[in-house]
């Protein structure tokens, strides 16, 4: 084991039983959808060796080995659970995530897994279990600086952590989903560019992308970034007044570059939908945009918060003391994404 995995695992275990502690670093209802079958696929039967509860869970990749933090809901050892993968914003980490979107409460209730995993772009660490950020595939660092061709694939490790998990936690193959903040909603986004095959929708907050922006006009994404295999559905959370991820784009930054309505409208037509947009109030400052009839059942659903900043809607910890703008508590996404993802099991 790397002194990294050491101090990492030392770092979760830490955080697992702590509260958030430190100042956060980070600079239309789901259409119905029939059941998925019992067993991993639909198909097999399978035996989860997890325990309940939260717990760090070893994943080797690439000659390393990596702790992952998972929660796991008390449920009969044969039955089969969705896994969702809640990836954290850049210059911060899977425990602190955690205290942010508050999944595992959820997970109990609803019954699925939730695994917070870490990058490892590392910043300078101010943070228990350090600051790190995702390789998003051909987007630069907060910086401006692209990782090194030695970087970590995280697409890969990403695929990695739900293959661990897969057996050991018995998870329904056809329910893997993946959700995040800022720079993992970047990454989340890639995932279903990337791994469509795998993941059968995402929800990213702050951070909805559909391939990389174009460096020749980065208000539209780049042709050939984003070609998914199958129908992913879509829904993300998103403030009007997001100054770190602005919801009309930032054209002087490569990360960003074209807007969350442009973001979406690319995965209404990646997905074919065939009705919408047709937006409808969700609360007094909450609007819900959607487009229906997609290939696939690849719903997309845009939650334009007004005013919002660069926040999770209803988050488990209060964020409007973190200079991000403000939280709405109107909604809450964490609630709403599951909903989303109960109703859109991956097809075929």
């Amino acid at each position: 084991m790397t002194a990294r995995s050491r101090m990492r695992r030392i770092a979760l275990a830490a955080l697992a039983a702590s509260t958030l502690g430190a100042s956060l670093a980070i600079a239309v209802p789901a259409t119905a959808a029939p059941p998925a079958s019992p067993g991993q696929s639909g198909e097999h039967p399978c035996t989860r060796t997890l325990a309940a509860g939260t717990s760090t869970v070893a994943v080797d990749f690439d000659g390393a080995s990596y702790d992952v933090l998972v929660h796991v809901p008390q449920a009969p050892a044969a039955k089969a659970l969705p896994l969702v993968l809640d990836l954290h914003g850049s210059n911060n980490n899977g425990g602190l995530q955690a205290q942010v979107s508050g999944l595992a409460a959820v997970a109990d209730r609803e019954g699925f897994i939730v695994a917070e995993p870490t990058g490892d772009l590392a910043f300078p660490a101010t943070l228990p279990g350090g600051n790190w950020a995702w390789n998003v595939p051909g987007v630069p660092l907060t910086s401006g600086v692209y990782p090194g061709a030695d970087a970590r694939d995280d697409v890969a490790f990403l695929r990695a952590v739900v293959d661990e998990l897969d057996a050991a936690g018995c998870v329904d193959d056809r329910r893997v989903y993946a959700t995040g903040y800022s720079g993992g909603g970047r990454m989340a986004s890639a995932l279903a560019c990337e791994a469509s095959d795998l993941f059968a929708a995402i929800a990213p907050v702050s951070g909805l992308r559909a391939g990389r922006p174009d460096p020749a006009d980065l208000t539209r994404p780049e042709a050939g970034t984003c070609e998914p295999a199958n129908p992913v559905a879509v829904v993300t959370f998103h403030g009007t007044a997001d100054f770190v991820n602005p919801w009309e784009g930032n054209t002087a930054d490569a990360r960003w570059g074209y807007s969350t309505t442009v973001a979406a409208q690319t995965w209404a037509g990646i997905n074919e939908c065939a009705a919408g947009p047709v937006a409808s109030a969700v609360s007094p400052s909450v609007t819900a945009t959607s487009w229906t009839h997609c290939d696939g059942h690849g719903d997309v659903v845009v939650y334009e918060v007004a005013g919002g900043g660069h926040t999770w809607p209803g988050a488990a910890i209060d964020m409007n003391g973190f200079g991000l703008g403000s939280m709405t508590t109107e909604i809450s996404a964490s609630e709403i994404m599951w909903d989303f993802f109960a109703a859109h099991p991956r097809r075929g």
